[in-house]
């Protein structure tokens, strides 16, 4: 193809309806059918990125190979098509107005008075098509963040409009998702808020060419009908996205409602294809027959909101659909954790992984929960501050280093087994400034991390500031702590084992990041296992006593 063609998709009514899992529903499709794709978010709010945002605000930080710090969306992205994605794929307002401040300070518009049109929305213009023009893609999908109407998305919306314009008819088109509530006191759909929500988008000057629909209800031939004349689209342009047991089966739903063929046609693309979603599908099959079923216990800080682990909790489907089993995750919050609760919220359980997190605010907990799965012998997998907390507990209960900790909890600390790298100690600025992205990794021979990925290098994304202490390395080895990770080139500390447990495993990096459908990440894959494996352990040694 000759020319990147583009698909906008905006939404109304209400937030949360599912953009992210519709547009990569639609790439899924697209890819299926031989086309490359790719997908960008465009958020309204005026963070940088979410690098600095509290995870109960925006859920987790999702970071790419190049080391961006983005919204979670671009995890579904490349869930569903295995692509790696990029800072060019997830723009913030604030990263939009500091590139046209920067511009404006060095001189480049002459002296111009700088407005929001066009020097805003051509900024946007600019970023929309920096993943079209590189050659790589033949379809970019873009997700406008936030709902129509809201003030913060107008820049956007314009940039929408006006990009539609000088593409062309056969180059672009816009999906809008909105909600077709039901009202059970009256009994029946209602349409009319998809009906506003359209016009607003109207007033703005442009015209959805697809609407989707979420619904809990089927719709009827009566109400597309209706939605298609009032909303001025073609009723086989009216789709209905109906409520899913799992966001895995949407591209199937939207594959039987017809959007990928709705979409070629009205970009003029060749519809003689069929998808070929059949590695897809194996993995729903396995997801939705599973075998048996296990308990792993999320150790966190932000349990209460789901979406801060995100990627964990896909991880966790993939990897159970590996090893055909059904992962059931208990969220289990840090902060109530202690001598007295421990036994009742943790022996019942097949594994545990203490997740990722910054801040002192229930360390202790998962101190803890470490302690109780070194002691039991419970599969243990510790990602980033999961993993400094196992050094920090190991440090003090089996080396007896009193006080031992992470600088970044206790800058007093007699033992920082944990601390700031000499790089790290005058940065002020909080947003960009971590270790970021993709870091190569040294894997020891004979070793269960070795064991899992099946080979010596890796490269894994990181997300962290503080790191594993090498002054204390010797004492910790000697003690049966191994080094079982290290990076080539620093010689940090990226991966900790125990020596004389069954499954013991904690990761300075986030391997959640790089877990997708087609390739569940080989990590959790053997931690799920080694959990299968204590489960029917377990099992058969209660059958035994009876």
């Amino acid at each position: 193809m000759a020319d990147t063609k583009y698909i906008f998709v905006t939404g109304g009514v209400s937030s949360s309806l599912g953009k992210g899992i519709i547009a990569a529903s639609l790439a899924k499709l697209l890819q299926a059918r031989g086309f490359k794709t790719t997908i960008q978010k465009l958020d309204p709010y005026i963070n940088v990125d979410p690098g600095t945002l509290n995870p109960y605000e925006h859920g987790e930080c999702y970071v790419t190979e190049d080391g961006a710090e983005t919204d979670l969306d671009l995890g579904h992205y490349e869930r569903f098509l295995n692509v790696n994605t990029s800072q060019a794929n997830n723009v913030t307002t604030g990263r939009i107005y500091q590139s046209v401040i920067e511009k404006e300070r060095r001189g480049e518009f002459l002296g111009k008075t700088v407005q929001v049109v066009p020097h805003i929305t051509n900024e946007i213009k600019e970023r929309i098509q920096i993943l079209g023009k590189n050659g790589d893609y033949d379809i970019v999908i873009t997700e406008i963040g936030g709902t129509v109407g809201d003030i913060e998305s107008l820049p956007y919306i314009e940039a929408v409009r006006q990009l539609k314009w000088e593409l062309g008819d056969d180059n672009a088109l816009v999906i809008h998702l909105t909600l077709v509530p039901y009202l059970s006191a009256a009994g029946e759909l209602k349409t009319k808020p998809t009906q506003h929500s359209v016009k607003t988008l109207m007033e703005s000057g442009i015209k959805a060419d697809i609407l989707v629909c979420r619904t809990e209800h089927e719709l009827s031939d009566d109400i597309r009908r209706k939605l298609a004349i009032f909303c001025n689209v073609r009723q086989e342009a009216v789709i209905q996205s109906i409520d899913a047991p799992t966001i895995y089966d949407v591209p199937n739903m939207m594959l039987k409602e017809g959007l990928d063929t709705v979409t070629m046609k009205k970009l003029d693309l060749p519809t003689d294809s069929t998808p070929n979603l059949d590695r897809w599908n194996q993995f729903l099959k396995r997801h939705k027959n599973p075998k048996a079923e296990v308990h792993i216990g999320l150790i966190g800080k932000y349990v209460e909101l789901q979406d801060s682990y995100k990627s964990i909790l896909e991880a966790f489907i993939h990897a159970g659909a590996e090893n055909e089993v059904s992962v059931k995750v208990e969220y289990i919050h840090s902060e109530f954790i202690n001598d007295s609760t421990i036994h009742n919220k943790i022996s019942h359980l097949d594994g545990v992984l203490v997740a990722p997190g910054f801040g002192e605010r229930g360390i202790e907990g998962k101190i803890d929960a470490v302690r109780y799965a070194r002691e039991n012998n419970l599969p243990f997998l510790g990602i980033c501050l999961g993993m400094q907390m196992a050094v920090i507990e190991f440090a003090r209960n089996v080396l007896k280093l009193k006080g031992a900790n992470s600088s970044e909890m206790d800058p007093d600390t007699k033992h920082p087994v944990i601390d700031l790298m000499a790089d790290q100690k005058e940065v002020t600025h909080k947003g960009g400034t971590m270790r970021l992205g993709a870091w190569d990794c040294e894997l020891s021979k004979k070793s269960v991390i070795h064991d899992a990925y099946g080979k010596d290098m890796i490269s894994e994304r990181h997300r962290h500031r503080y790191e594993y202490n090498n002054y204390y390395q010797e004492q910790l080895e000697n003690a049966g702590m191994l080094s079982t990770g290290v990076n080539p080139e620093t010689k940090l500390v990226e991966v900790i084992e125990l020596a004389d447990h069954p499954w013991f495993v904690g990761v300075q990096y986030h391997p959640e990041y790089k877990s997708t459908v087609a390739n569940p990440h080989p990590l959790f894959v053997s931690f799920v296992k080694a959990v299968q494996e204590y489960s029917e352990k377990r099992q058969s040694a209660k059958m035994a006593q009876k």
